[in-house]
């Protein structure tokens, strides 16, 4: 389903956030950011995550797991996205190369400040990286 910004959240959010409506303000954020700086694009809500592609998916939110129970916040969404090789940065939670040179970032968010300039760069070398895929 296409949205757009003024439509960050609809029914199918809310219905994804049931039961953790502490985190909607940061996926909000989120969101917000991605339209703000990649302008149009798809998102898609899911059962365990919400993507967003352009010519294919770039990014999700998510409540992956990515910390021990005990490293973890009580409120958080879990962004993932996907590159062509791997960054490095005590941010990342967690990464793996599914693929040849298609490295899976995952970071887990707890607060608005970590939706920053460095996320975003991440998630906009992603969506770049997506449109380039055939």
């Amino acid at each position: 389903m296409g949205v757009t910004p003024d439509e960050v959240v609809t029914a199918d959010v809310l219905r994804f956030f049931d039961g953790r409506l502490a985190a909607l303000p940061l996926y909000e954020a989120f969101a917000g950011r991605v339209f703000a700086e990649l302008g149009p694009v798809t998102v898609k809500v899911q059962k365990s995550q919400i993507s967003f592609s352009n010519k294919h998916n770039f990014a999700f939110v998510s409540f992956l797991a990515v910390r021990r129970k005990k490293d973890r916040p009580d409120t958080y969404i879990t962004v993932t996205f996907g590159l062509d090789h791997r960054a490095l940065s005590p941010r990342i939670d967690a990464a793996s190369e599914p693929y040849p040179n298609r490295w899976t970032h995952h970071v887990l968010i707890s607060s608005e400040e970590e939706i920053d300039g460095e996320l975003m760069a991440w998630v906009k070398e992603a969506a770049a990286f997506a449109a380039g895929k055939r």
